[in-house]
């Protein structure tokens, strides 16, 4: 399950933001890019997708192109899990709403943590901190698998890096997630060694190698 975390997640608990053919799935492209195979391997698979889309971003440990479509990036991560790390609540910390979306997606251009769209505060509980006013840090809830949720847009504003409020808010997002009785994960890129080692001091362990894939459709 948390090697195919997107199609365990539009097959599951978020299959209400899937749009689904057959064996393929995507979330709707005003809440994410990202789209899953029943079983990447699976030639049928990629055809029923196309017919969904003409470009998707999928990620797992390792996948290659279907019958008429062409890989076009990859960046390789990290899965890490926190099976037994503990979540801290932080005062500071408000939860983001809709009326929120101009100020997130503000800050997601100034911090780029990843792929982020105008309804992905749809997917789960967002946090955020804001510094006279301004929202300056914020984290929160992506893929919701059966007993597990990811921990992602984890990002704050360049003027206010180092100041912890990115770990701060990791916990913060970790502990409602486990509150709910559910476990966090999430990931990151491979090549990140400062994400890397901020996450293992905050109790998150490596999983296993991933890779972020974007494919389009050639017909």
């Amino acid at each position: 399950m948390l090697s195919n975390p997107v199609w365990a997640a539009l097959s599951g608990p978020q299959a209400c933001y899937a749009e689904a053919s057959g064996d393929a799935a995507r979330y709707s492209s005003d809440i994410s890019p990202f789209a899953g195979l029943a079983d990447p391997a699976d030639p049928a698979a990629w055809r029923d997708l196309a017919t969904l889309t003409s470009e998707a971003l999928l990620t797992g440990p390792a996948l290659s192109a279907g019958p008429g479509w062409q890989a076009e990036a990859a960046v390789p991560g990290i899965q890490m899990i926190g099976q037994s790390m503990t979540g801290v609540a932080d005062p500071d910390a408000v939860v983001l709403t809709e009326t929120d979306v101009p100020e997130v997606l503000d800050l997601v251009e100034r911090a780029k943590p990843g792929p982020f769209r105008k309804r992905t505060i749809a997917l789960g509980r967002y946090l955020g901190i804001r510094i006279d006013g301004r929202l300056v840090a914020m984290a929160g809830e992506r893929f919701r698998l059966p007993g597990w949720t990811e921990i992602s847009a984890v990002c704050t504003d360049p003027d206010y890096q180092g100041r912890g409020l990115g770990a701060r808010l990791t916990l913060a997002v970790a502990n409602g997630i486990l509150a709910r009785g559910e476990l966090p994960f999430l990931h990151a890129a491979a090549d990140n060694d400062r994400a890397l080692r901020l996450y293992e001091r905050l109790g998150f362990e490596p999983s296993h190698e991933v890779v972020f894939a974007s494919f389009r459709y050639t017909g």
